[in-house]
């Protein structure tokens, strides 16, 4: 009895197989086999055989003519004896077809003048048979699909973003710039500046000393022309220069005073500044 069981469980299994195995296709259909989801092959007319739990039937196509049914449509022709207004939509819409379809969407929204005189243009040459002058044509709207216009606007924000960090970085160059030149013009400034006090302090100097050696110049003139012919002023103004020496040692010491080590160079120096003031007119007589 459980061996019946089991031979006619068997038995259903096989039949179970050997029906999905076996696929018959009518005359003038083709069966689209797939194999895991893939196309694998076309299945003609007549038996064929597939893998069970491997092979599946995705579509039967009849390969006999067709018919599809087209809503009547309205057309226009080219006497145009039907409504002229009509006829002027329908060229209408389809020059703007035409034209629109060479464009891009973004010169679709710049270019609105140039689209109106293109459907006008087309326009002229259609009706001008029909004794029509089309004389302008607007386009009120433009409406993208709201996907388009998200990222159109999308588009835009990023394009407005990249312009104010271009705007931004220009302006720190130019503000660079400046601050360079204005560096640059201060150092400039400062170095001329330096350069003419620098030139200024030398003729400064200079005419300092000018004046000094014309005012020695015309003190030794002043002595020679006090002492005569027999004086010597190289000789005095040694002397002079000597007394005021000594006097700034004898100034500038607290307990002891330098003298040359010779005592006749210092009688010899006293006795001839003696001798030349005697000489001199006016002048004060040492004692």
């Amino acid at each position: 009895m459980n061996s019946a069981i089991v031979l006619l469980g068997i038995a259903f299994v096989l039949l179970v197989v050997l029906m999905r195995s076996i696929k018959i296709v009518p005359q003038k259909q083709v069966k689209i086999i797939e194999r895991l989801g893939k196309y694998h092959r076309m299945a003609e007319a007549g038996l064929n055989t597939i893998v069970p739990f491997l092979d599946s039937v995705r579509d039967t196509i009849d390969l006999r003519e067709q018919i599809t049914k087209i809503e009547p449509q309205p057309v226009i022709t080219r006497d145009n004896v039907q409504n002229l207004r009509w006829g002027l939509e329908q060229l209408t819409l389809s020059a703007l077809r035409n034209v629109i379809g060479q464009l891009d969407l973004d010169h679709t929204l710049a270019s609105r003048d140039t689209t109106n005189a293109q459907l006008r243009a087309a326009l002229d040459t259609a009706t001008q048979q029909w004794g029509v002058k089309v004389m302008r044509i607007e386009l009120k709207n433009i409406t993208p699909p709201e996907e388009i216009r998200l990222t159109m606007e999308k588009q835009m924000t990023a394009e407005r973003t990249r312009r104010a960090v271009v705007t931004t970085a220009e302006g720190e160059k130019a503000a660079a710039i400046l601050r360079a030149e204005g560096q640059k013009q201060s150092q400039i400034v400062q170095a001329e500046g330096a350069k003419e006090a620098a030139i200024l302090a030398a003729q400064g100097q200079a005419q300092a000393r000018l004046a000094v050696a014309q005012a020695e110049a015309q003190a030794i003139q002043v002595i020679t022309q006090a002492l005569g012919v027999g004086g010597s002023p190289a000789q005095y103004l040694i002397a002079q220069k000597y007394l005021e020496a000594l006097g700034s040692i004898a100034s500038g010491a607290d307990k002891l005073v330098f003298l040359p080590y010779e005592a006749s160079g210092v009688s010899a120096s006293l006795g001839g500044i003696k001798e030349m003031l005697q000489q001199v007119p006016g002048a004060p007589r040492p004692k």
